[in-house]
């Protein structure tokens, strides 16, 4: 039996809560087939944990975690740990030490889910972002000079190399091809006139080796416009790590909302674990409250599920998903229901085994 050995890192918030559900979740998709298994290994990981022990993980934590297949992520933040703290100190620090250089969001509109844009089939909101995930915007790279006195100056830079450029791109190009659909390019190669026109022209050159990919380019501002005017003019989208971070939540939005929405943070060449999440953060207001949305975390889920090679049963998690989301009656308050997250757990695990 194969057996795919998982780091969970509960994290903060509601991490705990909807976690457990994609654990339940993964659990029962384990024993519906029966020729594979999961392994799940628990780290006490956070911002609870940094305010005991000044870190955010283990100082020992990217060793431990390198010797696993996957990471399942809850969330991180919470009041009283500034962001850049927690951001750094965990999930940042495990997307770089494990070069998770592929950011994999989906943006798809599934039956049942709420959409804010009018006169919208469901079938036009169907596209995936393919986000630079390793440098660009987010390298942390900069300076912070003369601090606290009036000549006080802050500089971070944006770091594209052709390297990171190159791989991310053949990423997306190859994805457009197995899939037989388009690829766009969003850049801003009008106003920074280094980094942009820099990734434009390595668009270029890569579409090249790419002849049968038909592809588009636009400017990040426009192609915000568009995802809300015409959103069936995308459908594999490659951008920077700043660029993909921001135009992700607005395809959340449009798709039913942060409680719908995953993450797959992908080393493609599997030297190193890759690590899968729902990106709607801590939402500490509501924690312990069990009403937090747990369908993201399963649609991260669905995404370990490809990883795996268990694309069957990743395309079968999203269909329970619609099913349940159609029939609206077991739903958190964040979706029009009155369900408990735990509840809404329960009803996937018993769908999947009808």
């Amino acid at each position: 039996m194969q057996i795919h050995k998982i780091a969970v890192i509960p994290g903060d918030g509601i991490g705990p809560e909807v976690i457990s559900e994609g654990c339940k979740v993964l659990e029962q998709v384990a024993r519906l087939d029966g020729g594979f298994r999961f392994e799940f290994t628990t780290f006490p990981w956070g911002c609870e944990y940094y305010l005991k022990n000044g870190r955010m993980m283990a100082e020992d934590g990217i060793e431990r975690l390198s010797g696993f297949d996957a990471i399942f992520l809850g969330a991180v933040g919470f009041p009283g740990v500034p962001d850049h703290i927690s951001l750094w100190g965990l999930l940042l620090t495990i997307r770089k030490s494990f070069d998770q250089y592929v950011n994999l969001r989906p943006v798809k509109l599934l039956r049942g889910a709420p959409c804010p844009l009018k006169d919208v089939r469901r079938e036009d909101i169907d596209m995936v972002f393919v986000r630079e995930n390793s440098e660009g915007e987010y390298a942390g790279s900069g300076s912070w000079l003369y601090r606290d006195t009036p000549r006080e100056v802050v500089l971070q830079n944006g770091v594209f190399s052709r390297h990171g450029c190159e791989r991310i791109m053949r990423y997306a190009f190859e994805l457009a091809r197995r899939e037989q659909k388009t690829l766009t390019s969003v850049s801003k190669g009008n106003a920074l006139n280094y980094s942009m026109v820099f990734w434009d022209q390595i668009f270029a050159e890569v579409g090249r080796e790419y002849p049968d990919v038909k592809t588009a380019s636009y400017l990040v501002d426009a192609a915000s416009m568009m995802m809300v005017k015409r959103p069936e003019a995308f459908e594999v989208i490659v951008t920077s790590n700043l660029f993909g971070d921001i135009l992700t939540d607005l395809g959340a939005a449009i798709a039913g909302g942060l409680g719908l929405a995953a993450g797959a943070n992908i080393n493609p060449e599997r030297k190193y674990p890759s690590m899968f999440e729902p990106i709607h953060g801590s939402a500490p207001d509501i924690a312990g409250r069990q009403i937090a949305n747990p369908l993201a975390t399963v649609w991260a889920a669905s995404q370990m599920l490809d990883f795996f090679h268990h694309d069957a049963w990743g395309r079968r998690l999203l269909d329970v998903m619609e099913d349940v989301l159609t029939e609206g009656k077991i739903l958190t308050p964040d979706m029009g229901g009155t369900a408990t997250t735990a509840q809404v757990g329960d009803e996937i695990v018993s769908r999947l085994g009808r």
